[in-house]
């Protein structure tokens, strides 16, 4: 289990990206939470075991169909135990 902090900019707001995020990381059986950032971009912190991870990453890297991912930046953090996924407001 590890878990990520992850900053990803491109067209990511306006575009479902949140709620498809909270989707794949509610199918990968993840935890944490998804929200957006005054500055465009969206913040992630994601709970997991690693090979899930790696899933949850790859999808991020394309997003949902109407969005556009030019960078994600990913930190790996102390491991942060949730329950659930979230979008945060």
């Amino acid at each position: 289990m590890k878990h990520l902090k992850i900053k990803v900019t491109g067209k990511v707001q306006g575009v479902w990206f949140r709620a498809n995020t909270k989707e794949k990381a509610n199918e990968l059986g993840l935890s944490g939470f998804v929200k957006n950032e005054p500055d465009g971009s969206v913040y992630i912190e994601v709970s997991g075991k690693n090979n899930l991870l790696d899933d949850f990453i790859k999808w991020l890297k394309k997003g949902p169909e109407l969005a556009r991912v030019d960078s994600i930046e990913i930190v790996e953090n102390d491991i942060i135990h949730k329950e659930t996924f979230q979008i945060k407001r």
